[in-house]
């Protein structure tokens, strides 16, 4: 009697699952349909294609989280990629007992804690991880299930999260206060969220070929500001990794002084090289598992 129970159980549970599946799909075929006839932009199939592949997986991919922080999901773009992969970050978390997943582009899109790509992403609106991009990811109504990037998001216990170089160049000093507003606005959201610690990445610094003395002094005070007790007091699950920093030559009297360091370029070029992938990989993983740490013991005061 038992065992019928249960069976009955897990097939309703099956039926709820492939009804929502199938509803998603209908309503975004409607909702595609829609676009197309208004505005004549391609349906995106893609998109409803990743949304399914998401909330099936959803099970899986929530069974890593067991309330010790050790779920983590690290959202980049190329240049985050490089310092996984160049920076053994995927290893060095693996090694401490950690499941370490990332968000690229769309494609590749996610990617599981042994490296293998999920085959889908959670649908970051436009590919936009600029701050107005990741306001916007914040600023979506949480679901249940990963109907959108921030429920796809929140699946995991440590978000860890970044924007490009490009966000570096500040031509003006009301570019650097929107800004400021929009990770004030994430704020907001992440305090409502205890049960989950957020990571913001600094922006890394861009080549000399590619800035000026004026906007790479703003480059350095967002960044600054990112990490400072402004931003951080009694916030206790927001966190700030000083990626800018790192990178940044730091001589107020070199003429590259809040750029690119010599030792982490090549060329023209605003992606870090390999030297400093393989100098900042370690200090980023330890500064993730720190703040786990950091975090668990304020949990449990």
């Amino acid at each position: 009697m038992t065992n019928t129970s249960a069976t009955g159980k897990t097939r309703t549970r099956l039926k709820s699952v492939v009804g929502i599946v199938a509803a998603i799909v209908v309503l975004s075929v409607l909702a595609l349909l829609a676009r197309y006839l208004l505005s004549g932009r391609g349906l995106g199939l893609w998109r409803f294609a990743h949304l399914g592949r998401a909330v099936i997986d959803s099970r899986s991919v929530s069974s890593y989280s067991h309330g010790d922080f050790t779920n983590v999901i690290f959202l980049h773009h190329s240049t985050g990629r490089n310092l996984i992969e160049q920076g053994g970050v995927r290893e060095r978390f693996s090694e401490a007992s950690y499941d370490f997943w990332d968000h690229d582009y769309t494609w590749p899109g996610l990617r599981r804690p042994d490296g293998s790509p999920a085959g889908y992403s959670y649908n970051v609106p436009d590919d936009n991880t600029d701050p107005d991009g990741l306001a916007e990811i914040f600023a979506q109504r949480t679901r249940r299930l990963p109907l959108n990037a921030f429920s796809g998001l929140l699946q995991h216990e440590v978000i860890v999260f970044k924007s490009c170089f490009p966000v570096s160049h500040i031509t003006s000093d009301e570019q650097l206060e929107r800004y400021k507003s929009h990770y004030l606005d994430m704020r907001d959201v992440m305090d409502g969220h205890p049960d989950r610690i957020f990571i913001v990445v600094t922006p890394p610094p861009l080549n000399p070929a590619a800035t000026d003395a004026a906007a790479a002094a703003r480059a350095r005070a967002f960044a600054d500001w990112l990490g400072s007790e402004a931003y951080l007091n009694e916030h206790p699950n927001v966190f700030t990794f000083d990626f800018f920093d790192h990178l940044a030559e730091s001589d107020p009297t070199a003429p590259d002084y809040n750029m690119l360091h010599q030792a982490y370029r090549e060329g023209s070029d605003s992606h870090p090289n390999q030297k400093a992938n393989e100098t900042i990989g370690p200090l980023f993983v330890d500064f993730v598992m720190d703040a786990v740490q950091s975090y668990r013991e304020k949990v449990e005061r």
